[in-house]
């Protein structure tokens, strides 16, 4: 068992349409989707948090509404989509409460994933199910998506919800094994790679579309995938989900081809956090300051002044009383709400502003901290 998959503590796996809808039945294949939750049972049990990204709905909608195979409209695919979510939904709730869990349907596009506001919610919403112990099903938003409802964007998808989550693993199971230097069975000399360390411009040129009818993604998008997830700090792994227990399987054999991320993700989201937003501006006092230095989330109590126009997600900078920059973070308020709440206590926000908001202006998780002497 390689070292990246055993200290992974938070794990997201995607599930391309191919496997878990029989191609030609148009019906969900349930006796692979129960090996794989209970593979996702054991990993629950062994105390690893798993987020499931699931293509699938339309596959099983067209099916239901007796659509023909081969492309389809816009509008049929929409509705596809509705159908089928109602389905996969349904699947994945009784298998997950067969084993004692409970599945949550989270749908998504890739803009839920880009605007920093729905980013927040988005990764709020996520991060509390996980705390609650379920298992969140993630499925692009196709009833209302545009460009983004091609099966083969749920690599994509996937690996910002990796980004988004600060997950140390993405597994995308596919029906190829890994990735070759040559699309399989194209020359007796393919292999396939163990490892990639840096996505150079070989590497990319290796990927091949070697996308089934349902899975159209094929390579190309698993390399733009890996490209996100390892910048954000994410190891990401392309495994055969061609087999029962397919978790299990890449386990214990190893077969699959390894993305390896250059830090972890804390290091590499708080790195994006402090270096690439524009901040806006907000003053705390001493206290406050000391406070952060100890790992704590910047409170509405210790700030004595809000600068500058901002919404909720936007990036904020941490200054003392002084003057001096502290940090950099997303902010959980506007700037009109903080500017009511600051210097108050928390349990003090839903009198002041009609609502039950975070009890932090920045949680500690969504800040970066400058280095002394920097």
């Amino acid at each position: 068992m390689r070292r990246e998959w055993q200290k992974a503590r938070r794990i997201v796996v995607k599930i391309g349409s191919a496997l878990l809808v029989d191609n030609g039945a148009g019906v969900l294949r349930s006796a692979w989707l129960d090996a794989l939750c209970d593979d996702i049972a054991a990993l629950r049990k062994s105390g690893k948090e798993v987020i499931l990204v699931s293509s699938g709905a339309i596959a099983l909608g067209r099916n239901v509404l007796g659509l023909p195979k081969g492309p389809l409209k816009l509008e049929d695919s929409q509705a596809s989509a509705a159908v089928g979510q109602i389905h996969l939904a349904h699947a994945y709730e009784s298998a997950f409460r067969a084993r004692g869990l409970a599945a949550a349907q989270v749908l998504v596009t890739l803009g839920d994933t880009e605007e920093r506001r729905r980013y927040l919610n988005a990764r709020s919403t996520i991060s509390t199910l996980l705390k609650l112990g379920a298992v969140p099903v993630v499925n692009e938003n196709d009833t209302v998506a545009t460009n983004e409802i091609r099966y083969g964007d749920n690599d994509r998808l996937a690996a910002r919800v990796a980004s988004m989550m600060s997950a140390d693993c993405l597994v995308l199971l596919s029906d190829v094994d890994g990735l070759y230097t040559a699309p399989p069975g194209s020359t007796p000399d393919a292999r396939r790679l163990e490892e990639v360390a840096d996505i150079t411009a070989e590497i990319e040129a290796m990927a091949g579309d070697v996308g089934s009818e349902l899975s159209r993604g094929g390579m190309v998008t698993k390399i733009e995938a890996a490209k996100i997830a390892v910048a954000a700090g994410t190891n990401m792994v392309i495994a055969s989900g061609k087999v029962l227990n397919p978790l299990s399987v890449l386990a214990s054999t190893g077969v699959c081809t390894w993305f390896l991320a250059h830090s972890d993700p804390v290091t590499a989201r708080k790195r994006w956090i402090g270096g690439t937003l524009e901040p806006r501006g907000a003053f705390v006092d001493a206290g406050a300051a000391a406070a952060l230095a100890s790992g704590k989330s910047l409170l509405p109590a210790g700030v004595t002044r809000v600068d500058g126009a901002f919404e909720r997600g936007d990036a904020v900078a941490i200054r003392s009383a002084e003057g001096a920059e502290i940090g950099r973070g997303l902010v959980a308020y506007s700037h009109t709400d903080a500017a009511a709440i600051i210097g108050r206590k928390s349990g003090e926000i839903a009198d002041i502003l009609g609502y039950l908001g975070r009890p932090e202006l920045i949680h500690r998780d969504d800040m970066s901290l400058r280095k002394k002497g920097s």
